[in-house]
């Protein structure tokens, strides 16, 4: 039964992964941008990774589409025709990417196998050493917080990333509106 909820939702995806491929209306894109990671955390939570599911429907059906709402209100609703634009490159670069990535799973061992290394090696020792080492009582928060500090760190700075972005184009949308009030008065 759980297979049959994962290939559902991962057809979901892809189905509007190529509706927002197909779609001109950027105010639609956005919303279907924002379907597509509300789709992806249901996903990571029927595959027990919670916390990513946190993350990602926070993030990215969260901040990341106010964020591209923002930038929409800015800007037009429709896209431009680019007259130079080839679509057979980044079908092929695309293309290409994914076979890179399929052909990588490969070598990953199979999904819950007690005989996977992380069952030998890394929890035992997050299960034993977290509270001498971190004074942590909380496990998953000793791991997150000392030794994925850097990753979170990492993750911090990117959403800082986007949140700078966005305000740069609103303020230099706004500065382009008075400029143009200005030289219309």
């Amino acid at each position: 039964m759980e297979t049959l909820v994962d290939i559902f939702l991962l057809s979901l995806l892809v189905i509007t992964a190529f509706a927002t491929i197909r779609l001109q209306d950027l105010f639609a894109v956005v919303m279907l941008f924002g379907i597509y990671s509300l789709v992806s955390a249901s996903l990571f939570v029927v595959l027990d990774a919670v916390d990513v599911a946190f993350t990602e429907a926070s993030v990215g059906a969260g901040v990341a589409t106010v964020f591209m709402l923002g930038t929409l209100a800015l800007t037009t609703n429709r896209e431009k025709k680019s007259f130079a634009h080839k679509p057979l490159l980044p079908l092929l670069v695309v293309t290409i990417t994914g076979l890179a990535l399929a052909y990588g799973t490969y070598d990953i061992p199979r999904y819950g196998d007690p005989a996977n290394p992380i069952h030998h090696h890394v929890a035992p020792r997050y299960i034993e050493d977290s509270l001498p080492e971190t004074s942590v009582p909380n496990i998953v928060s000793s791991v997150l917080a000392s030794y994925r500090g850097y990753d979170t760190l990492g993750e911090t700075t990117v959403v800082f990333t986007a949140a700078i972005g966005v305000l740069i184009l609103i303020g230099g949308a706004r500065r382009r509106r008075s400029d143009k009030d200005d030289s219309s008065s």
